[in-house]
């Protein structure tokens, strides 16, 4: 079985040199022959891409490396098994993936398939959400501090704030008009987002075929500040923060740029205007745990 491990992931770099051994170890344990592959990020979906077609391929990362392969798993028709090596690690945590190595590794053995929705942005797959505006560049400003994600938060959002803009942008619906949204962050969901826990909250389904749109509400430079230090530390307050503007199967968002800054996942990339939003509903298969009775997840 390939297994594709993202060694800059947050839990990976936590085992260092042990990462190799300790895979190794819980895939022989649970009974399974693996062909392992330690890689950097960037390289996680070129592989993915070139194994989609095999029966399952695991990827070990954080949600913007299950993000950036599931994709061309979709297409290939691969199941997804996943090793939360990540920092956050929110997809595994909501389909009950167990933490640990060993834990996850019996996950895969047991070969429990389901299948959940992705959504895509201009051709390009994600498995939580996509974020416009505010968030893509807190997200650049601490990647480029040389210091722990802690310790860089503060002054990220100092330098975000100081440089935000508000985007003027257009939601076309299929079928409607143009609805005018001026707002510094837009938030799209993969699934209706419940928003009651920050930024990268749980959903209500990872299969009802919808994406959740959010704009942030304050314009105020300062009630901002405070939007900021909670977004980024995951804690975002949707009474206070967002205005929900729908859950829509697909939309475009037009705007004045010709290309703007996309966080995928977390990971942040340039992608040309409009953006044409859509919800893949039940496109990618995903090793798991039994569905728990009366789990909307």
């Amino acid at each position: 079985m390939p297994v594709l491990v993202n060694v800059s992931g947050g839990a990976a770099r936590r085992l260092s040199g042990r990462l190799r051994d300790d895979v190794e170890a819980a895939f022989a344990v649970a009974g399974v022959p693996i062909a392992l592959e330690l890689l950097d990020g960037a390289a996680i979906p070129i592989r993915a891409a070139a194994l989609a077609g095999a029966p399952v391929v695991v990827v070990g990362g954080g949600d913007g490396t299950l993000g950036g392969a599931s994709g061309a798993l979709a297409v290939g028709g691969s199941a997804l098994g996943i090793l939360p090596l990540g920092t956050r690690n929110h997809l595994a945590e909501q389909l009950d993936i167990p933490a640990d190595l060993p834990g996850a590794a019996r996950v895969i053995a047991g070969g429990i398939t389901r299948r959940i929705d992705l959504g895509r942005v201009n051709g390009t797959a994600f498995v939580n959400n996509a974020v416009i505006g505010l968030y893509p560049q807190l997200v650049r400003e601490r990647e480029a501090l040389s210091a722990p994600r802690w310790l860089a938060t503060l002054p990220a959002a100092a330098r975000a704030l100081g440089r935000m803009r508000h985007h003027r942008l257009r939601i076309r619906r299929p079928g409607e008009g143009r609805t005018p949204v001026v707002t510094p962050m837009l938030f799209v969901g993969n699934g209706h987002y419940r928003l009651d826990a920050g930024v990268s909250a749980g959903r209500e389904s990872l299969d009802d075929g919808k994406l959740s749109l959010y704009a942030v509400a304050s314009r105020r430079r300062l009630a901002l500040v405070g939007f900021a230090l909670r977004a980024l530390m995951g804690r975002a307050d949707p009474d206070r923060d967002f205005a929900a503007l729908g859950d829509l199967p697909a939309f475009v968002v037009e705007g004045r740029s010709r290309r703007i800054d996309v966080a995928l996942d977390g990971e942040v990339m340039r992608l040309a205007m409009p953006l044409r939003f859509e919800s893949l509903a039940g496109a990618l298969a995903v090793v798991a745990p039994a569905l728990r009775e009366g789990s909307g997840a």
